[in-house]
């Protein structure tokens, strides 16, 4: 519904010299990141929901919150944490991803370490560089070592963490 919702009419024409003596129209996808903007403004605003006792339609399932339109993005049941390992919903927690210091988004130690805060390890790797091709048929490179900070996503507290496992 959601791409249904910002799909758009295109057309072209065809003729000789760019006149329109024929025109195709059809309707195409708008631009991905509008659905997906829209859909996680509907997920922030979901509305949790109980089946009504004759199985027939939802009630609102905190009192306080308005009855949903039809609209509104709906659920019966919260989302597991996946913050932190859980075999029974099959989440694998965030202790111990790498994240990204630099960034803001999902992969970043903000977000992916949940709050935890996340540690730093300096590695060296070694890679090929400066590779080269020689005739016929040999491509010769350098090892090359490179120190880089790893940061990895902090675990929960000891006894939050046995809770879940």
């Amino acid at each position: 519904q959601a791409v249904k919702r910002f799909l758009k009419l295109e057309c072209k024409c065809h003729g000789v010299s760019g006149s329109c003596t024929l025109r195709t129209c059809w309707l195409a996808m708008s631009d991905f990141r509008k659905t997906g903007d829209y859909l996680r403004k509907k997920y922030n605003g979901a509305i949790q929901v109980t089946m009504n006792q004759d199985g027939t339609g939802f009630t609102v399932a905190n009192k306080n919150f308005r009855k949903p339109t039809k609209t509104d993005l709906v659920y019966f049941e919260n989302s597991p944490d996946y913050c932190v390992m859980d075999k029974s919903a099959g989440s694998l927690g965030t202790a111990g991803r790498v994240c990204n210091k630099m960034s803001r988004g999902t992969d970043g130690c903000e977000v992916m370490c949940c709050g935890r805060g996340y540690d730093t390890t300096r590695v060296t790797r070694v890679t090929k560089c400066e590779c080269k091709f020689h005739w016929c048929c040999a491509v010769r490179c350098k090892e090359c070592e490179d120190t880089v900070d790893v940061h990895t996503c902090k675990a929960p507290k000891r006894a939050e963490w046995l809770d879940q496992t």
